[in-house]
């Protein structure tokens, strides 16, 4: 039987992870634009194409950032469809090699575990052919959704920042979560 390529970088039971592609647009932001009470007031990822064609630019041009869209994979309802997206941001290299995690899940797959799923495909890849050492994810504190997918895929609570990131006209208080390889492979 011959041997045909994933078209995913990493692959669980459930999902794959793959780049962002500008092809990506009218799914992104389609389901985007469906999620919006799921994802609001902690997210706004694009929801109109040329948002969506800044958005994926600077996340397949950028060095400092790599995105990961979880795709349920066949035999899934959907079957390939953007569960939800991963990016790393703020890449550091030389002695740091640490990345800042934002993700979101979309409408039809929240609450299924397939972000968890996901997740741990993006820390397993980050640790992995990245060869990052550390990862970090903040989320404010009432996102109990975004703080148990943290807890849930082996992220440490490290404390809180007031005031930290500038969202929808304010400045949040997050809550500070990290993982290193060695956390992940003793894990």
């Amino acid at each position: 039987m011959p041997h045909t390529a994933s078209r995913y970088l990493a692959e669980g039971p459930r999902v794959g992870i793959r780049h962002f592609t500008y092809e990506d647009g009218a799914e992104f932001t389609a389901r985007a634009r469906q999620s919006k009470q799921l994802h609001q007031p902690w997210l706004f990822p694009p929801d109109s194409e040329s948002a969506y064609l800044a958005y994926a630019g600077r996340l397949i041009e950028d060095r400092t950032k790599a995105g990961f869209l979880v795709c349920e994979k066949d035999g899934e309802p959907g079957d390939g469809a953007i569960a939800g997206y991963i990016n790393i941001n703020n890449i550091v290299e030389g002695g740091f090699l640490c990345g800042a995690l934002g993700y979101g899940a979309f409408a039809h797959a929240a609450g299924r575990g397939l972000m968890r799923e996901g997740l741990n495909l993006v820390v397993d890849h980050a640790f992995g052919p990245m060869r990052l050492h550390r990862l970090e994810i903040n989320a404010q504190p009432r996102n109990t959704a975004s703080l148990a997918l943290a807890r849930s895929c082996g992220f440490r609570r490290e404390g809180f920042s007031p005031k930290m990131i500038y969202i929808d006209g304010d400045w949040r208080d997050h809550e500070r979560w990290a993982i290193t390889a060695e956390m992940r492979a003793s894990g």
